[in-house]
């Protein structure tokens, strides 16, 4: 359980890290530019440390469920929507919705026993949990975050307008 938990700190810190990375490399180029490369980057990463650790036991795929091969194309969903959403929102109100999108999906998935989990039974103190992080969310909004950022000068200049046309390749 140990190895479990700091291995999920580990990967914490990196998607945080990863975040601070792609929301810069987005300044200089746009959103769909910044997911490529990452993706991109990440599919180099990952086909090199796959073949040295694992070596031509990485392309032994057999019987793997047909929708798993969708995952990549969730991934470019992850991205962009991160890289627009870290735009719109900045850095850490964006993850913290992530978050708890994360937890109540998760949560869901467990509950129901989908995409091929084990069921685990629903309990209040589930519910619970991911209501506690909500409410900390809504504390940490709306406890003046934004009043400090508005009185310092410094402001969001993408607009929603700005970003579907960027989007859009516009």
């Amino acid at each position: 359980m140990i190895q479990g938990l700091l291995l999920a700190l580990v990967a914490g810190s990196l998607v945080s890290m990863q975040n601070v990375f792609n929301s810069k490399v987005n300044e200089h180029t746009g959103s769909w530019a910044t997911t490529a490369l990452v993706l991109g980057m990440g599919f180099a990463a990952s086909l090199t440390f796959g073949l040295i650790f694992e070596g031509g036991r990485l392309f032994s795929l057999e019987n793997m469920k047909p929708w798993y091969w969708i995952s990549g194309v969730i991934g470019v969903g992850v991205v962009i929507c991160l890289t627009l959403g870290i735009r719109l929102l900045g850095p850490t109100y964006a993850i913290s919705i992530v978050l708890i999108s994360q937890l109540g999906c998760a949560l869901l998935w467990d509950s129901v026993g989908w995409m091929g989990l084990n069921k685990v039974p629903f309990t209040f103190q589930q519910l619970l949990g991911v209501l506690v992080i909500i409410g900390g969310i809504l504390v940490f909004k709306l406890g003046g975050g934004r009043v400090h950022q508005a009185a310092s000068g410094e402001t969001n200049e993408t607009s929603p307008c700005n970003i579907k046309n960027e989007a859009r390749g516009a």
